[in-house]
């Protein structure tokens, strides 16, 4: 177990296990949040020392200094400044406030280098927590031998635990599963809703296309975290066969996909000569804007049926997956086609990210590709609202509750 460590107006380490981080992308936001955590306790430990615990009646140095609330500060990680709170320490015998020492030793600390970022990787891939808190201490311009044992343990700890971080305290209604294709890569990302309509990003894995298998070893990675599905959730695709494929070996009976309305009206109109195009565009839309499942189902059909003698391959297009198209109209839930009947939700993020891998120039190695969107989802992540009519969202968790459980009688008596 972990020492209780004081927290000073902002997350350490103690804090930061207690805590429920709900947001899993992968291994370099790990880097990031645990170079700022690491700064974070080691001002914590300092003020310890100076001022005592914080609910601790015993002061060291005979009460000489107080805690004074907190200043913005930042520490400057692979070459980005990340915001830090910084102690503030009082001392009453000279009557003012006087400067952390560990905090100049890292505002001082020089940049750290690529090696450094593929150390601290390594080890906690490796689960060498030990040795990727010795790389920090050292890369942070601090001396080992400044550093008590005790903190290189804990820091050791903390790591390794905040590798094991767990998914059990939420409850996600839905799933966005989409593809950012960035230089020649997918980068596919898992965007969770939960039952209050918080947007939370659950990881992100790297591939040449949408393939099944990379797929579904991330959603087996988030399952064995926590990540709940035995009462039914939904799953928002845009209809990758891979995804998809994934999807119901990951989830089996316990998920009910909807396939994005958006995507497959692009793609039916994408085989249609330009001059027929907006037009089908806005009967597609019309279709899927009708609120009973039946009445556009009857029209999207009937679409189908006027397209074929212009390509036939845009009547097949729209005829695959048709009834996915429709889930939340089967279900009576067009209350939430706004947020759940595509993959718009998910797209939005992939917007912002791609605003922010814009200002790289030149893409060299796969890590850079993971590293840059991984930066861009913890950017652009702080921003994303809940989704719409996110109030009402238990009744979508109890029809999907219901439809597992018809489904699951239905083929115990077939």
């Amino acid at each position: 177990m972990l020492n209780k460590v004081s927290k000073i107006g902002t997350e350490n380490l103690n804090d930061f296990l207690l805590s429920s981080l709900e947001v899993q992308v992968s291994m370099m936001q790990q880097h990031l949040d645990i170079c700022k955590i690491f700064a974070n306790t080691l001002l914590s430990n300092e003020v310890d020392s100076l001022a005592g615990s914080k609910y601790s009646h015993e002061k060291p140095l005979e009460g000489r200094y107080s805690r004074w609330g907190h200043n913005p500060g930042s520490v400057k990680v692979g070459g980005q400044r990340v915001p830090i709170q910084v102690p503030r320490v009082f001392d009453n015998q000279d009557q003012k406030n006087v400067s952390l020492e560990s905090y100049e030793q890292l505002r001082k600390a020089p940049e750290q280098a690529e090696s450094m970022v593929q150390s601290v990787l390594h080890g906690i891939s490796m689960r060498d927590y030990q040795r990727t808190a010795e790389t920090l201490v050292g890369n942070f311009g601090i001396s080992p031998s400044s550093v008590s044992r005790e903190f290189v343990a804990q820091s050791a700890a903390a790591l390794e635990e905040f590798q094991k971080r767990r998914f059990e305290e939420n409850e996600f209604v839905a799933l966005f599963i989409d593809g950012k294709y960035l230089a020649g890569q997918q980068m596919i990302i898992v965007l969770g809703i939960t039952g209050k309509g918080q947007k939370i990003v659950l990881g992100i894995t790297q591939t040449a296309t949408e393939n099944h298998r990379p797929i579904l070893e991330l959603l087996t990675d988030l399952i064995d975290r926590g990540l709940k599905f035995e009462e039914g959730i939904l799953a928002v695709i845009d209809g990758s066969k891979g995804l998809k494929n994934a999807i119901e070996e990951a989830f089996g009976d316990k998920v009910i996909i909807q396939r994005c309305q958006w995507h497959k009206r692009e793609n039916v109109v994408s085989y249609l000569p330009e001059n027929k195009q907006e037009e089908y565009r806005k009967k597609l839309q019309n279709a899927y804007s009708e609120e009973e499942y039946e009445v556009s189902k009857a029209k999207l059909e009937a679409i189908g049926k006027e397209i074929k003698s212009i390509n036939d391959s845009a009547q097949k297009s729209l005829l695959e997956g048709l009834e996915e198209t429709l889930t939340l109209k089967k279900l009576k839930l067009n209350e939430f086609s706004k947020s759940f009947s595509t993959t718009n939700c998910i797209e939005s993020l992939n917007s912002q990210v791609g605003k922010f891998t814009r200002k790289v120039k030149r893409w060299q190695t796969g890590d850079q590709r993971l590293r840059w969107v991984v930066l861009g989802l913890l950017e652009s992540e702080t921003r994303m609202k809940k989704v719409s009519n996110f109030e009402n969202l238990q009744k979508m968790q109890q029809k999907i509750k219901s439809e597992i459980e018809n489904r699951i009688n239905s083929s115990k008596n077939s």
